[in-house]
């Protein structure tokens, strides 16, 4: 084969990844364009704190459904079928969120588009992964990743653009903006080829090599198949629910669910969602202003997320997530100040405000944001990973629900400035726990960390 047509080759599989990857930009629209929507929404609909934090927190529900039922659906109909699914359910449930009479209406919206972010939040990545070859499929996964923190941005840019103080329904276009890319995505995976792996799978083996011809080297055709069947014949005899509460098994259940935890509940949800609420409590005056203050977050949450990328197998996990919790927690501490002190800080508040926040999404970004992910997949035994990263998974959508759905009760019972000291204090909590359970992975095979697991060790030990 000539080099021209392998560099087509590679292009090729960079466009499907990319294409296939829109799901992750949409996961981060749809999770970030309610930030700039709710201060309309709130006047417009005349809407309560609990009120605003039901419409939030029904994505999470609907995320937290789409989530649990993806990987079977997806198993039987396949990749392409299922992605196509929720790029359909991105673009009705954009319009028919734009379009809601009524608060009622909102809520069921906003319920119907979880559902496509739950399911893409499965199903992109393993599409990717799937259809990715040997040597670039850790860089094109991690582009899932890296985009839904350029969807999140996306968000807050489309929402700034569009907010007009003058027109309370400026939140209705911000929802339309939604259908741009879920057209792009359901065209584009028209066109795109169904995964070698489930078309394996299925018993379509000539379809299965056909499609790697397009995408693998050549020299690798051959093993990608052997790997491929070898990793069937390990599916068939996958392991039941009950082999994940073995004694053995104790440590990576602390783990999964504990890093999930401790993700969610030093509130970074809060500020994805609620930042221009707080920008606005903190003294900016008008929609636009608080929702163009919040741009920076997005722009941080980007930035320290390509760098994470760079440090994660530099640092290791360990040393990444002490250097991170204890950034986030003293961020926090500032955060909660600057409301504390409104009184005296005057109109400097919102600025004090909005430096601490950058520096709790900088440290948030680079370390306990792509740490929860990396680590579930980590943690597991090879037999039971699918079933560990699933509970992972759902612990992340559940305890973001609890998170963005209380906010603001406790915030009107405990006053804003405590609920950040909340935060923080569970960061603490964090830094002790991690000391005792939080291993190091980098570098350590997953036959290793089974073999750690069944000796009986500490997670502290493993790779010490």
């Amino acid at each position: 084969m000539s080099n021209k047509e392998k560099k087509y080759n590679k292009n090729l599989v960079v466009i499907i990844a990319a294409v296939a990857a829109t799901g992750g930009l949409l996961f981060g629209f749809d999770t970030g364009v309610i930030s700039g929507a709710l201060p309309f929404l709130r006047q417009d609909f005349n809407l309560l704190d609990n009120q605003v934090e039901n419409i939030t927190a029904f994505g999470l529900i609907g995320a937290v459904i789409g989530a649990t039922f993806t990987g079977r659906i997806s198993d039987i109909l396949g990749r392409k079928k299922v992605i196509l699914a929720s790029a359909f359910v991105f673009a009705t449930g954009a319009i028919w969120s734009g379009m809601a009479p009524n608060v009622t209406q909102l809520l069921i919206s906003r319920l119907y588009l979880g559902l496509a972010i739950g399911v893409s939040s499965f199903a992109v990545p393993l599409y990717i992964a799937e259809i990715s070859p040997y040597k670039i499929r850790g860089t094109l996964v991690s582009m899932f990743q890296l985009l839904i923190t350029v969807g999140i941005l996306a968000s807050y840019l489309s929402d700034s653009a569009i907010a007009n103080n003058s027109n309370l329904e400026s939140w209705r276009p911000m929802f339309y903006v939604g259908v741009i890319p879920a057209m792009i995505l359901l065209i584009g995976m028209i066109f795109l080829p169904e995964t070698p792996r489930w078309l394996m799978s299925k018993g379509y083996e000539e379809k299965g090599r056909k499609v790697l011809k397009m995408i693998e080297e050549p020299a690798m055709i051959e093993k990608a198949i052997s790997d491929m069947k070898e990793d069937l014949k390990l599916a068939e005899k996958q392991a039941s629910w009950k082999e994940m509460f073995k004694p053995y098994m104790k440590n990576a259940l602390i783990i999964a669910i504990g890093i999930m935890f401790f993700q969610q509940f030093v509130g970074i949800n809060t500020v994805i969602y609620y930042s221009p609420e707080i920008f606005l409590k903190a003294g900016f005056q008008g929609n636009e202003a608080a929702i163009w203050a919040s741009v920076s977050v997005g722009v941080i949450n980007v930035l320290f997320t390509i760098l994470s990328l760079y440090l994660i197998d530099r640092l290791g996990r360990r040393k990444l997530y002490f250097i991170g919790t204890s950034g986030i927690v003293v961020a926090l501490i500032f955060m909660g100040l600057g409301f504390a002190l409104q009184a005296t800080l005057g109109d400097a508040t919102k600025w004090f405000l909005v430096g601490s926040m950058l520096v709790y999404i900088a440290f948030f970004a680079v370390s306990l944001g792509p740490l929860g992910w990396l680590i579930i997949s980590e943690v597991f035994p090879l037999r039971v990973r699918g079933l560990g990263s699933s509970i992972g998974s759902l612990s992340n959508w559940g305890f973001n629900t609890l998170v963005v759905w209380s906010f603001f009760k406790f915030a009107n019972i405990m006053g804003t400035a405590q609920v950040f000291w909340l935060f923080a204090a569970i960061g603490i909590i964090g830094i002790i726990w991690g000391y005792f359970f939080l291993p190091e992975t980098k570098g350590v095979s997953l036959e290793q960390i089974e073999n750690h697991w069944k000796q009986g060790k500490s997670p502290r030990e493993l790779n010490a």
